[in-house]
């Protein structure tokens, strides 16, 4: 995988990570996503998703612990390896949700891949969330995704493992730059 960079971008909800992969994949980069594996395989059995968002929290979960906490990264490990054998040398992954899947990925790519982790103020978070077009969550709800996805899915490892952060507390101009120096710092 001689010159291959892969880009993992982690954080809870609302913390800005669509704003910098957008940013990214605006720049030319491709991306695997990570929920797009949960969406694609709900389809698949035909399970609706639902507008609250709780058919793809359930699924979630449930595929975990039917087919183990490693088949969403597995996924992502394939097509992230087809688009490498395709001649990608640059790749987003979008959402890594679980320290299992921090740990393979980094068994997997071990020379080619670094995490940013996005984080804001929690307050900040929960506004922003609030107010996020088709995807709002209220105050309860957005406690409940955390614990959810700190207590079931491991969340927090991969964001206290990362090799870089980035503080989302002020503007989208704020986090492009903060990116681009990233990007400029490890040759992305």
């Amino acid at each position: 995988m001689n010159n291959v960079k892969i880009l993992a971008v982690v954080g809870m909800s609302g913390s800005g990570k669509s704003v910098v992969v957008d940013h990214l994949t605006d720049k030319g980069y491709p991306k695997v996503y990570f929920g797009g594996m949960i969406y694609k395989e709900m389809e698949k059995r035909g399970i609706v998703r639902t507008e609250d968002g709780e058919s793809e929290k359930k699924f979630r979960e449930e595929i975990r612990e039917k087919e183990g906490k490693d088949w969403v990264v597995n996924q992502v490990i394939a097509e992230t390896k087809d688009l490498i054998k395709a001649g990608q040398k640059r790749i987003i992954l979008d959402g890594v949700y679980s320290w299992t899947e921090y740990k393979i990925l980094k068994h997997e790519f071990p020379t080619c891949l670094t995490f940013i982790a996005i984080v804001v103020d929690k307050k900040l978070r929960y506004e922003r969330v609030a107010k996020r077009p088709g995807r709002a969550f209220d105050g309860k709800a957005i406690r409940e995704r955390d614990r959810s996805e700190i207590e079931n899915l491991e969340k927090g490892g991969p964001i206290a493992a990362a090799d870089y952060y980035i503080l989302n507390n002020g503007t989208i101009e704020d986090i492009h730059r903060a990116t681009d120096r990233i990007l400029k710092e490890i040759e992305f």
